[in-house]
């Protein structure tokens, strides 16, 4: 299965999208605490629209406590300070393992010492040195599209 993870999102509106891209495209999407809003909020609702009953969703306490329970996965950081552009990767996933798209908060990204832990599995955009990063739910929708296409769109219409 492909999973979006997102640390510790601080925006409700991302996520929001993020979670109607996710129903859309059988992904199971995991938030880990503290979140920057209450997934109860009206703006991620509202961004999500009505799928949000449809989500495969997962709320974790910590970072420790999604690395814990999901140990010997196949994690790829999206990071600025990926050593990789996202399309080197191979996510054709031929072994039906799971694959975990790990997202960091829109302020600071992922902790760097995660970073470092887990570098030969980060992977990057392409972007101009004109803008810091790019939009969280339009990063996640782009990342999640390489991967399933990859995939040949498995489970798709």
């Amino acid at each position: 299965m492909n999973n979006i993870v997102l640390f510790q999102p601080e925006i409700p509106a991302n996520t929001g999208n993020i979670a109607r891209t996710c129903v859309g495209t059988n992904t199971r999407l995991h938030l880990i605490k503290p979140l920057g809003f209450s997934i109860d909020d009206k703006h991620v609702k509202r961004a999500g629209l009505d799928y949000w009953d449809n989500l495969d969703l997962v709320v974790w306490e910590s970072m420790d406590d999604f690395l814990e329970n999901t140990k010997d996965k196949n994690y790829f950081l999206v990071t600025k300070f990926g050593k990789q552009n996202y399309t080197d990767f191979d996510f054709s996933n031929q072994d039906n393992e799971d694959i975990y798209l790990i997202f960091g908060k829109e302020t600071k990204g992922l902790p760097e010492e995660f970073r470092e832990k887990y570098k030969e599995q980060t992977l990057r955009i392409p972007m101009t040195d004109k803008v810091r990063s790019l939009n969280l739910s339009n990063t996640a929708a782009m990342i999640i599209y390489e991967v399933l296409r990859q995939q040949n769109f498995k489970n798709l219409i």
